[in-house]
């Protein structure tokens, strides 16, 4: 049992490290994008901001950890960890090598609902916790959408109405204001995404019987949060190019309002303790945002693929977190 503990708690923070390069690259990406910021400053300010979010709050940790099922009531809960993490590392490492913003929450917790179907049979797995997580999963980047187009629409009509449209001038003013959207966005991302590995490994220590709440230690926020912080100092530069320069030109005007608005977002669901991806939020915002500035120049053909790699994240996981189980615990050990 201490082994596994031991081999749950380092791929959980493997996982978070890729997390970090894999989707903190979504959060600076369009402060790069526009040269608000060096990409060397962007990543250590999302580094820094990553870490500082992480230790705030657990409750999005307490809803990984419980939600999907109950770890208490897995009688081989070590072993479905073990598989969920494994199949979620292999999927994130595969959509960043094709340069695909693919989401790490889709593919955790989709991971997770799999490897629990293959350990404890459909009946382990608490399908209403399981679908109000998924409906968040829906909503969220239907949300950051709507709100980026309507907040870049707000903020187009108060330039033109102070009669600012200089184009340079606006350039300069937004780039300042980029920065401070930016850490927010860092800081926000850190809330949420380290969060969930927090939550797999409370849903292992309960399962291995060592805790009998979902409540994160600090060795646990510490660990999950500096894993997370060096993963994004490593940078994403695959996932970045896809998202500031294959979806829509940001200029400065529309990446600052891609970032409140995925920060707004974010923030929101941090709050209410729901797990959300950063990635498919930042992304719509995006989209929403440059809707307003230049509809015709959106790259429908990446937003397309982006959907379709949304869409076949959680089932493709599902299979993989089973398959897995199945062969390194049914036909290997």
């Amino acid at each position: 049992m201490l082994t596994y503990l031991i081999i749950i708690v380092a791929l959980a923070l493997l996982f978070d490290f890729i997390n970090g390069f894999h989707d903190t690259a979504n959060a600076i990406a369009t402060s790069i994008s526009t040269r608000a910021l060096s990409p060397r400053v962007a990543i250590f300010m999302a580094a820094s901001l990553n870490f500082v979010g992480a230790m705030v709050s657990s409750e999005v940790a307490k809803t990984v950890g419980g939600s999907i099922a109950n770890p208490a009531k897995i009688e081989n809960g070590v072993e479905v960890v073990i598989a969920a993490l494994l199949a979620a590392i292999i999927w994130n490492l595969l959509t960043w090598y094709l340069s695909i913003p693919s989401s790490s929450s889709h593919t955790l917790l989709g991971a997770l609902a799999g490897a629990v179907i293959a350990g404890a049979g459909f009946n382990g797995v608490n399908w209403s916790g399981f679908t109000q997580i998924i409906i968040i999963l829906i909503l969220s980047p239907i949300i950051a959408f709507v709100l980026g187009y309507l907040i870049m629409v707000l903020i187009k009509n108060i330039v033109l109405w102070s009669g600012n449209t200089s184009r340079s001038k606006l350039n300069r003013g937004f780039r300042t204001l980029q920065i401070i959207s930016a850490g927010l966005l860092s800081y926000s991302h850190g809330g949420n995404d380290a969060q969930k590995a927090m939550g797999i490994i409370v849903f292992g220590l309960v399962a291995a019987g060592v805790q009998d709440d979902l409540n994160v230690p600090i060795w646990v926020k510490i660990a999950a949060a500096l894993a997370m912080g060096l993963g994004t100092s490593i940078g994403g530069w695959r996932i970045i190019k896809t998202v500031s320069g294959k979806i829509v030109k940001i200029e400065p005007i529309n990446g600052f309002a891609s970032d409140l608005t995925s920060s707004i977002v974010i923030q929101i669901s941090t709050f209410i303790g729901k797990p959300l991806s950063t990635t498919h939020v930042i992304s719509s915002a995006i989209i929403g945002t440059g809707s307003v500035m230049r509809f015709h120049e959106v790259q429908w053909g990446t937003v397309g693929r982006m959907l379709v790699t949304w869409v076949i994240t959680i089932p493709i996981s599902m299979v993989l977190a089973y398959t897995l189980y199945f062969v390194i615990f049914r036909l290997i050990m």
